[in-house]
């Protein structure tokens, strides 16, 4: 008896361990693909969890990672594919529905749909009030629940830089609630495989392009770097260091 025990529980963690690397493997292929700028490799990675969704529609991780990548593809098409990106950002919203719905308190998914949200607002302009408000909403009610949870305190920075007028006391708070989110991340895990781990390598190149806009170079430099060791492929960051060293 205590042998068939073991046996049940053993294929129980087993089961559970290789779903929470699996979830592990797909976040890490979402954010190298955004990362190193491949499109299609984010198009493909889109189609795969929309399939998956598709036949275990129940499965609240899979629907994040869904929305993770199409909030991904969003950011990478920019306003050059404004299409490309609305609609990405549209699906990120509705996949995260299910989870905000059922479950009020669920943070990761508050914070991601907070994100699109924010997104979208950029391209839609003639709604960008509605969606900016949305948006706020979600990002509140996060907070309010976990109000250290460094994906939520750093896409609540990047809003409060993109309103706030340069040299205002917004800027200043926005840019504190940046330097926060920074040391958030760099307390917590950037490689967990049951958790959304995402917005490390972004914070750290936020705060040092911030800092280089305020001349402080050499700590500017040591963020970006920061952002390299996590991300070495990071071609963003890459970009950023090669104009940070340039006489």
């Amino acid at each position: 008896m205590l042998n068939a025990r073991y046996l049940v529980l053993s294929a129980v963690l087993f089961a559970a361990t290789a779903a929470a690397q699996q979830g592990g493997d797909r976040q890490a292929q979402i954010l190298y693909a955004y990362q190193t700028e491949d499109a299609n490799g984010l198009a493909n990675l889109v189609q795969d969890l929309a399939t998956r969704v598709q036949a275990d529609e129940a499965d609240p991780a899979l629907r994040y990672h869904l929305a993770h990548a199409q909030y991904r593809r969003a950011l990478l098409a920019g306003r050059a594919a404004g299409g490309v990106a609305q609609s990405a950002l549209s699906d990120c919203i509705d996949e995260l529905k299910p989870a905000v719905s059922q479950d009020v308190k669920s943070v990761e998914a508050l914070v991601l749909q907070s994100a699109c949200y924010a997104e979208l607002a950029e391209h839609r302009k003639l709604a960008a009030v509605l969606l900016r408000t949305r948006c706020r909403e979600r990002l509140a009610a996060a907070l309010k629940v976990a109000p250290r949870n460094p994906r939520a305190v750093y896409i609540s920075s990047l809003i409060g830089l993109s309103e706030a007028k340069p040299g205002t006391a917004e800027r200043q708070q926005a840019f504190a609630q940046l330097e926060l989110a920074a040391k958030l991340f760099e307390a917590t895990s950037a490689t967990s495989v049951d958790v959304p781990g995402w917005g490390h390598a972004e914070a750290y190149l936020a705060l040092g392009r911030e800092l280089q806009a305020r001349g402080d170079h050499l700590n500017a430099r040591n963020w970006i770097e920061k952002s390299l060791i996590v991300a070495p492929d990071y071609k963003a960051a890459q970009r950023q260091l090669l104009l940070l060293t340039r006489p």
